[in-house]
């Protein structure tokens, strides 16, 4: 994909003395044995290329744990996945698991990776300098993602609609920025490291980004509950192997740098300029987010604020349950 898509899944196996002391960690028991394997999908989102790192740098294996770690160019693809057992876990946005649980899918996220704080943008040809200009105009998006909920987002907040604007769908983010490249289209809505694409067209300019909606576009790590259920001591080593990641990159920053961004299909300069635009969340906000609150920094919050946009615009038929939504015991569980 190169940076980024969104729907997925992972797998693994654990000895059993880590097996134990990990299970007593989150605080639950297993049903048996560990699995051989998890199956964890990514897409090239800059906030889930730190998986790349934990396997590379055998990071998964250190919490005793046998991940296969799955990259989608296509993000739609790997949220198939996930919804029909091809993945245990994925790295999908929190926009895309609602959606899927609107259409019966049964998954619960158990970390925050990050939250995009720009790497989202509304890209549009020379001449056109607001969003209210998009009226009437062609706009290329991989419908039914993030994406889009991001041009609906950017649409309301001027008075407009999606029946205002002419949607040119695509089948992944990489066509939607190609065919905006090639001025097919007057603006696209996409995600890093799709825009870089984009913004090669002569006079193309950026006239929104997810840094506008603050907490509207959460990333995570999003289990089967049946893993949760019958595995809770490979949940947690997941989420611990996550943390143990960042901490890593913290104190190998070029050396990482050169992993993800070799993942992701773009230059280390390139990648660089991505970091504003992906706030990666420290354990500390991991705690924050999954507290229960009345504001967009809280998870619970922001699940019904999505819910309820997702309604209203028509991108899903009927009210999602949230039940179940958001697990917040393993983040708790991170050793200090």
């Amino acid at each position: 994909m190169t940076i980024r898509p969104h729907m997925r899944l992972p797998c693994l196996a654990l000895s059993l003395v880590v097996l134990v002391a990990v299970a007593a960690t989150a605080g639950c028991g297993s049903s048996g044995a560990a699995p051989a394997r998890i199956t964890l999908g990514f897409t090239a989102w800059p906030g889930w290329l730190p998986w790349q790192v934990a396997k590379e740098k055998g990071l998964f294996a250190s919490n005793g744990v046998n991940v296969e770690l799955k990259y989608y160019d296509n993000y739609t693809d790997s949220l198939l996945a996930l919804e029909t057992g091809a993945l245990d876990a994925n790295s999908q946005t929190l926009n895309d698991t609602v959606i899927s649980i609107s259409t019966g899918a049964k998954q619960t996220a158990v970390l925050v990776n990050d939250n995009s704080t720009g790497n989202d943008k509304i890209v549009a040809r020379a001449g056109i300098t607001s969003v209210a200009d998009l009226k009437g105009r062609r706009i290329a998006v991989e419908q039914g993602t993030v994406n889009h909920y991001l041009l609906l987002l950017a649409l309301d907040q001027v008075g407009l609609s999606q029946r205002d604007v002419v949607l040119e769908p695509q089948s992944t983010e990489e066509g939607a920025a190609a065919v905006f490249a090639a001025g097919r289209v007057d603006a696209v809505s996409a995600s890093a490291p799709f825009t870089t694409r984009a913004l090669q067209r002569a006079g193309s300019h950026a006239i929104a980004t997810s840094a506008e909606f603050p907490g509207a576009i959460p990333n995570h790590l999003v289990v089967r509950p049946a893993l949760i259920r019958e595995h809770p001591e490979a949940v947690q080593a997941l989420v611990n192997t996550w943390f143990d990641t960042l901490k890593w990159i913290k104190n190998n920053k070029d050396a990482a740098t050169a992993i993800m961004a070799r993942a992701g299909g773009v230059s280390i300069d390139d990648y660089k300029t991505y970091d504003a635009g992906t706030t990666i969340f420290t354990h500390r906000q991991n705690l924050d987010a999954f507290t229960p609150g009345t504001t967009s920094e809280h998870l619970n919050y922001q699940a019904v604020q999505i819910t309820d946009f997702v309604l209203d615009t028509g991108m899903v038929q009927s009210r999602p349950s949230v039940a179940g939504l958001l697990d917040e015991r393993f983040v708790q569980s991170v050793p200090d």
